[in-house]
């Protein structure tokens, strides 16, 4: 698997932002995944999903963090970001 390309610098659209309060997640969790990323899989031309597995919750569970990212644009935007316990559904 060729090295995937972090992302340090980012911005969340709104629809981003109001479906990471619904969800839970926050903009930490998201940055983490952006900057180390387990894998990174291109969704179409443009558009790319970084995952990783990370611990979250009460109690702790690990659950899969997908975020998808508009790369064509400068600074990348992050478009939606979900989380999911079907690690093995979306793992490649």
């Amino acid at each position: 698997m060729p090295d995937i390309e972090p992302i340090h610098e980012f911005v969340f659209t709104d629809h981003a932002l109001s479906e990471m309060v619904r969800r839970q997640i926050t903009e930490e969790d998201v940055k983490t995944v952006l900057a180390k990323p387990e894998q990174m899989e291109m969704v179409r031309e443009g558009r790319a999903v970084y995952q990783s597995r990370l611990e979250m919750g009460k109690p702790p569970k690990i659950y899969l963090l997908r975020v998808f990212v508009d790369i064509d644009l400068v600074p990348p935007f992050v478009v939606t970001v979900y989380r999911t316990s079907k690690i093995e559904k979306y793992w490649r």
